[in-house]
C-alpha cells in the first residue's frame, strides 16, 4: 500500500474512534442533574460569572426593561435556568458619604452630603392628624420567591397580581406601621403596571396627583419597588443582611435629579433631604440593611411633590419572607424620623 494511502487509512480510523467516543461521553456522562423536587437542571445550568447590577427602574421618557405579560402566577415550576447567588452589598464603599450616610453618585452633580443632612425640610409631620404619607407602587405587580433555593426556573414569577405576594403587600406592613404610630398614611394599591407596563409611570403620576389634589395636608410620597439584578451565566442575585438574627432584604432608596437629560426637576435637593435623612435612621438603626443612596440622571415621578422618595426592597431572588421582614425594619425607621420631623 502506498504511503498516501496509509496515512488516509489512518485518519480515517482516528476519525471513527473520535465520534465513538464522543457518542459514548454524550451517553453515559452528560445527564441532567435531578433536585429533590424532581426538577430537571441542565449539568451546565450554573455557570460562574461576572456580577453586573441591572435594575429595573424606568423613568416616564424611559423604554421599561421588562414586559407586561411576564405576569404568571406564584408557585409555579419548571425547568432551572440559573443559580441563586446570596450576596450583601456594602453601602461603605460609595463614592460619597457623611454620617452614617452613603451615596453613590451616577449623576455630574456635586453633592455635599452634609449641608442637605444639615438642612431643614420645608415641611412639619402632624401626628393624629389628616393624611400626612401616602405609599404607592409604579411597578405593582414586582413580586419575590415564595422560599429558599438555590436555583431558579423558567416559571418562577418576577411579578404577579396577587397583592398579597407582590411589593403591595410590603407596603401594607409599612402603612399599617406609621398609622399605628399615630402618622397618618393612605396605601394604594393600584396596579400601575398591569396590563400596560409601559404606562406605568403616568399612571401612577395620575394617582399621586390625584391624592395630593384631595388632601393638601399630604407631605411625602414613597413609591415602593423591588429590584433585579443579574449575574453572568443567567444567574440572579439575592441581597440580605442578617438583623437580630433574621436575613433581611437588602434595600435601597433610588432618587431623581435634575442632571443629564432631565430638566423638570429643579427641586430635586428638596427630596434628596429627606433621603439621607431616612438613610441615615435606617443605618443607624440597622446598620447595613440600606445599601447607598443612588442618585440618577431621572425623574421617577419625584418631581411631583417635595417630600418623594423610590424605595427598593430586595431583589426578585429574595423570598417574600425575607423582603416582608425588612418592611417591618422600614416601617419602624420611617416612623421614628417622622416622628422627628
Amino acid at each position: 500500500m502506498k504511503t498516501g494511502n496509509k496515512i488516509a487509512v489512518v485518519v480515517v480510523s482516528l476519525f471513527f474512534v473520535l465520534l465513538f467516543m464522543l457518542l459514548f461521553y454524550a451517553v453515559f456522562f452528560f445527564k441532567p442533574v435531578k433536585t429533590e423536587k424532581g426538577l430537571n437542571i441542565p449539568a451546565n445550568a450554573f455557570l460562574p460569572g461576572e456580577i453586573s447590577e441591572t435594575h429595573t427602574l424606568t423613568a416616564p421618557d424611559n423604554k421599561p426593561t421588562e414586559k407586561s405579560n411576564a405576569v404568571i402566577d406564584v408557585g409555579a415550576k419548571g425547568v432551572a435556568q440559573g443559580k441563586i447567588i446570596e450576596k450583601y452589598f456594602s453601602p461603605y464603599t460609595a463614592n460619597t458619604s457623611y454620617k452614617n450616610i452613603y451615596l453613590k453618585n451616577s449623576t455630574d452633580l456635586k453633592i455635599d452630603l452634609g449641608a442637605l443632612f444639615g438642612a431643614k425640610l420645608g415641611f412639619k409631620i402632624n401626628k393624629n392628624s389628616s393624611p400626612q404619607v401616602l405609599i404607592v407602587h409604579t411597578h405593582a405587580t414586582e413580586s419575590y420567591f415564595s422560599g429558599n433555593r438555590d436555583y431558579y426556573t423558567d416559571k418562577d414569577p418576577t411579578r404577579t397580581t396577587d397583592t398579597a405576594k407582590n411589593v403591595v403587600a410590603l407596603g401594607e406592613t409599612v402603612a399599617k406601621k406609621l398609622n399605628s404610630q399615630g402618622i397618618a398614611t393612605i396605601h394604594d394599591k393600584t396596579l400601575h403596571d398591569y396590563p400596560s407596563y409601559n404606562d406605568s409611570y403616568s399612571n401612577a403620576a395620575k394617582t399621586i396627583t390625584s391624592y395630593t389634589a384631595k388632601n393638601k395636608d399630604l407631605k411625602i410620597v414613597i413609591d415602593i419597588h423591588r429590584d433585579s439584578i443579574a449575574a453572568g451565566g443567567g444567574d440572579k442575585i439575592k441581597l440580605t443582611k442578617e438583623i437580630d438574627g433574621k436575613k433581611a432584604a437588602q434595600i435601597m432608596l433610588v432618587m431623581g435629579s435634575q442632571s443629564g437629560s432631565v430638566k423638570n426637576f429643579p427641586k430635586y435637593e428638596e427630596n434628596l433631604k429627606l433621603a439621607v435623612k431616612i438613610q441615615q435612621k435606617v443605618e443607624t438603626m440597622y446598620p447595613g440593611l440600606a445599601r447607598a443612596v443612588s442618585l440618577m440622571p431621572r425623574n421617577y415621578n419625584e418631581s411631583l411633590t417635595t417630600g418623594s422618595v423610590l424605595i427598593e426592597i430586595g431583589t426578585d431572588a429574595n423570598t417574600f419572607k425575607e423582603a416582608e421582614y425588612s418592611a417591618e425594619l422600614l416601617g419602624n425607621a420611617l416612623a421614628e424620623l417622622f416622628k422627628e420631623l
